[in-house]
């Protein structure tokens, strides 16, 4: 079941929503709703792809502390 909300905006961040969502005939009620879960899924979600890099970049990172727990390293400079 859809839920309401009340949500206090500035006259300028109003008007950028109306604008936007007249832009995609939208009403600024499903326009908020439309930002807003594009904005959880692109910025709190990570895809496969970025989930390997991470989750081999945070390997790569063990490694080295291991070497350099073990002495394996050269300072250079």
């Amino acid at each position: 079941m859809a839920k309401t909300i009340t949500v206090r905006l500035e006259d300028s961040i109003y008007e950028m929503f109306k604008k936007a969502a007249e832009g995609q005939k939208r009403t600024i009620s499903n326009y908020i709703e439309y930002a807003t879960l594009n904005y959880l899924v692109s910025e709190t979600f990570v895809d496969d792809a970025e989930m390997n890099e991470i989750l081999n970049f945070e390997k790569d990172i063990k490694k080295g502390i291991a070497d350099i727990s073990a002495g394996r390293y050269k300072i250079i400079g």
